[in-house]
C-alpha cells in the first residue's frame, strides 16, 4: 500500500489522518490546489536513500513555499507500516493528511509516469496546471530538489520536463 502525507509542519507535529487515495486522487493534487507548482516526491521507511534525502527535499521545498510551492509526500510502505510512517515524518516535522492508496503498485506506478521503473525514491515534479515539469528516480540532493521546483515556479515558456 502507498500512503500519501502532504504538508509540512513542526516536529512537534499532530498524528497524519489517514484516508484512501488513488493514483488519480494524488495526481489532481497536483492541478487546481492554488499551488503555483506540485513536488510528489515517493518514498519509504524503508529505504535508506529515501530517509536520507528527506532533510534536502523539505529545506528546498520550505525555502519555495512562499512562492506558491506546494510538497505531496507518498509513502510506499504497507498499511500495516503506519505507525513507523507518521513517527518518521513527526521526526521529520512534517503533518497534514495522510491517505493509503489502495489500489495496484504497478496501476499507480504507471498512472504517475509510464517511464518509472518503481525504484524508489521517486520524485515528480508540477507545474500550476498540472504539468509534469520534472521526473527522477532515486535520491537528490536540495540542489536538484530546488532545480527543479524553480523550474516549476517559473513562467509557463521554461516548463519542459527534464529526465536524469
Amino acid at each position: 500500500m502507498l500512503l500519501l502525507a502532504a504538508a509540512l509542519g513542526s516536529s512537534c507535529a499532530p498524528r497524519p489522518r489517514v484516508l484512501r487515495v488513488g493514483a488519480e486522487q494524488v495526481l489532481s493534487l497536483t492541478r487546481g490546489q492554488g499551488a503555483r507548482a506540485t513536488l510528489v516526491n515517493v518514498w519509504a521507511t524503508w529505504c535508506a536513500p529515501c530517509r536520507e534525502e528527506f532533510p534536502s527535499l523539505l529545506r528546498a521545498v520550505a525555502a519555495r513555499r512562499s512562492r506558491g510551492l506546494h510538497l505531496v509526500l507518498v509513502s510506499a510502505d504497507f498499511e500495516d507500516q503506519l505507525p513507523a510512517v507518521r513517527k518518521f515524518l513527526r521526526a521529520q516535522g512534517v503533518s497534514g493528511t495522510t491517505y493509503i492508496e489502495t489500489g495496484d503498485p504497478m496501476a499507480f506506478i504507471n498512472a504517475m509516469n509510464p517511464a518509472w521503473s518503481g525504484a524508489l525514491p521517486a520524485t515528480l515534479v508540477y507545474d500550476a496546471e498540472g504539468r509534469r515539469v520534472a521526473f527522477w528516480e532515486g535520491a537528490a540532493d536540495s540542489t536538484r530538489f530546488s532545480e527543479a521546483a524553480d523550474r516549476a515556479l517559473s513562467p509557463p515558456a521554461t516548463n519542459q520536463e527534464t529526465m536524469p
